[in-house]
């Protein structure tokens, strides 16, 4: 079984969410600049004595591919763990399960195509 866990992080937990992937030993991972909203509904902001309403906030999502459940509760943690700051806006984290996966390089399909090499 291979899951796929998305976490949408407020961007200036970046760096600490990378590094606790990298100290569980997650190997890949994707990441992508965002923009998003959730129950917060964006943020009021004074531009040359104008007031704008901003409704989506800027945040990092990461896609990593796990091998196993054990992998998916130990990446979840570690994101969890670094992203929380109690306030709105904190983020989301979504897993699934993934049906399928191909590596182009070299054709490897499922688990295989996942590893590093």
């Amino acid at each position: 079984m291979m899951i796929k866990v998305e976490a949408i992080v407020r961007e200036e937990k970046f760096e600490d969410v990378k590094a606790a992937l990298d100290a569980i030993g997650v190997n890949g991972m994707t990441v992508s600049q965002v923009m998003g909203c959730g129950l917060q509904r964006g943020y009021t902001e004074l531009v040359r004595g104008m007031e704008f309403d901003l409704q989506m906030r800027p945040k990092i999502k990461f896609e990593i591919v796990v091998s196993s459940e054990e992998w998916e509760k130990k990446t979840i943690e570690a994101i969890e763990k670094v992203a929380h700051t109690g306030e709105a806006g904190d983020g989301k984290i979504f897993s699934y399960e993934i049906r399928s996966a191909f590596k182009i390089r070299t054709g490897e399909t499922g688990y295989d195509a996942i590893q590093a090499n």
